[in-house]
């Protein structure tokens, strides 16, 4: 009885967060003694409107320029890798996890977003499609959005693969 009671009022959903949180914690605390960091981390766990669970885990410690390097790409792998041990473990689990070390991921966006800026002047002012490199779809994901909000361009993904190119264009006038 005790099973529905806890499926009803959400005790369910609570231990499973903990549970997600105690293999997160396990996990990265072997990886960093295995690897040798001197890596800390504090892990802030949401639930948001619609009930999907999120927990955030922030890096910090004398090693987070050796995590921040090479484009950030230590920071996805850490964090595709807690995903799939948590995938691994927990099946049934949604959480979607986010790593991020001294705000890296929002300096990394707001470049983003800059580039973006600048390559859209450059598409009005010539009236010229123009092109960003080739970039992975959480990078793409985060021009796309942008670009999104302004009616005079247009974007779109070009290419074939994991990573594509982005076209900005400006939007022809219907008169």
């Amino acid at each position: 009885m005790s099973g529905f009671f806890s499926k009803i009022f959400g005790g369910k959903k609570q231990n499973e967060g903990s549970e997600v949180e105690t293999l997160i914690q396990t996990t990265l605390d072997g990886l960093f003694e295995i690897g040798g960091f001197d890596i800390s981390f504090e892990m802030e766990s949401n639930v948001d409107n619609t009930d999907s669970h999120h927990i955030t885990v922030e890096l910090s410690g004398d090693d987070t320029d050796l995590i921040k390097d090479r484009e950030g790409a230590v920071i996805d792998s850490i964090q595709l890798f807690v995903q799939r041990v948590v995938q691994h473990h927990l099946p049934e689990d949604r959480t979607k996890i986010t790593i991020d070390c001294g705000g890296y991921r929002e300096e990394s966006n707001q470049a983003l977003v800059d580039l973006a800026e600048k390559l859209k002047g450059i598409a009005l002012e010539k009236g010229k499609s123009v092109y960003f490199r080739a970039l992975p779809p959480k990078d793409r994901k985060v021009i796309h959005q942008y670009l999104a909000n302004d009616e005079r361009v247009r974007s779109r993904s070009i290419g074939d693969g994991l990573f594509k190119k982005i076209k900005i264009y400006p939007v022809k006038n219907k008169n």
